[in-house]
C-alpha cells in the first residue's frame, strides 16, 4: 500500500505494518526513470499485487527490496 505525500515522494506500507516515505527524484534519471520526472507520469504509479511493488504503465518499476 502506498499513497503521494509530496511530489515524487510516496508513503509506503511495507508487509509487518513497517511505513517508509520515500523521495524517488534523486533516482528518475535514464531511458526507464527519467519519464517519471513528468508529475503526470509519476502520479500513475500502482500496485502491482502480484509482485507486490510499484509499478508505473511506462515498464518502471520498483522492487519492495531496493
Amino acid at each position: 500500500m502506498f499513497e503521494k505525500v509530496a511530489p515524487f515522494t510516496l508513503k509506503v506500507e511495507f508487509e509487518g505494518g513497517a511505513h517508509q516515505v520515500i523521495d524517488f527524484q534523486p533516482v528518475l534519471r535514464g531511458e526507464v526513470y527519467g519519464p517519471l520526472n513528468d508529475t503526470r507520469v509519476f502520479d500513475q504509479a500502482c500496485l502491482d499485487e502480484e509482485v507486490h511493488t510499484i509499478v508505473w504503465p511506462n515498464g518502471a518499476d520498483f522492487d519492495p527490496a531496493t
